[in-house]
């Protein structure tokens, strides 16, 4: 195992991206509540009464915000664990600032085009696809790193 320092760039770097994606993942609830707010759908009786509105649980532009947030928390967490584990097997600060950026962006980018303005495909298997596929990366670089450790 390589010992991971905060005085790292990288360690830094994953800080950075990290708490900007933690964020990102709170400010979805916002997101949804302002979409629930704008459209007067609610799913509790005591939030439709307070504006007038009606509890609904199938309204489009709602669960298209909500999808996407379940998205982000299926896939933010791994990144969180898979980027921490990451910085242990001693990667380039260059090439692991350069995965933490590329995903959170396209995490950012996923939203936009799921959920603020929809975009044809493959728009969003794009902004999914990249982010996952840096997932995918980090990992298998942890196991080949530590299985050769075995």
């Amino acid at each position: 195992m390589v010992p991971v320092s905060i005085a790292e760039p990288a360690v830094r770097s994953y800080i950075i991206y990290s708490s900007v994606l933690a964020l990102k993942v709170l400010g979805m609830s916002v997101l949804t509540a302002m979409v629930r707010h704008k459209r007067k759908v609610f799913a509790n009786e005591e939030d439709a009464k307070s504006v007038r509105g009606i509890v609904k649980f199938d309204d489009p532009d709602v669960e298209r915000t909500r999808r996407a947030h379940l998205n982000d928390l299926e896939n933010i967490p791994a990144f969180w664990v898979l980027g921490a584990l990451y910085l242990t097997t001693g990667p380039s600060t260059e090439l692991a600032t350069l995965l933490f950026r590329v995903f959170t962006a396209g995490r950012i980018l996923h939203t936009i085009v799921y959920a603020v303005k929809p975009l044809p495909q493959p728009a969003r298997a794009i902004a999914f696809g990249i982010p996952y596929l840096i997932n995918w990366f980090m990992g298998l670089r942890i196991v080949s790193h530590y299985m050769g450790a075995l």
